[in-house]
């Protein structure tokens, strides 16, 4: 693995985390309820918005290249947890589409949602590693 790109993250006050990646920063902040101020969405919320909105990318993407309309086309996530874990355990992405979506295209979209990279990421997670590094 040659490409090493890095995310800067740091701690505004109180439970506020930002995250710099690409030029981009993102706030996030912990819900009132545990402490945090609710100012932003939480990490694992940004989590949850990534598979979505990977899922509308690939469903954007697919009717852009048939030139289908795309104004009456929508993805909704749902997100079901395990009683016993506390975690996620199953996720359900619809495509929602209008009446007049051509039939021929229906099983092929979902096919296209799947290849979603953020989902084959968790499909196939990647390797985790944490350490600390002392610095003056």
């Amino acid at each position: 693995m040659s490409e090493r790109p890095e995310i800067k993250v740091t701690f505004p006050g109180g439970l506020r985390v930002d995250a710099e990646y690409k030029g981009f920063v993102v706030e996030t902040d912990q819900p009132v309820q545990h402490g945090g101020g609710g100012t932003a969405l939480a990490p694992f919320d940004f989590f949850l918005v990534s598979i979505a909105a990977c899922a509308g990318f690939y469903v954007v993407a697919f009717c852009r290249e048939r030139e289908i309309p795309t104004d009456k086309v929508g993805v909704v996530m749902r997100m079901e947890k395990d009683p016993l874990s506390k975690l996620i355990g199953k996720i359900s992405i619809e495509i929602q589409l209008p009446a007049d979506f051509p039939e021929k295209y229906k099983k092929a979209i979902v096919k296209a949602v799947d290849t979603c990279t953020v989902k084959l990421n968790i499909m196939n997670a990647p390797e985790f590693e944490v350490v600390t590094k002392y610095f003056d």
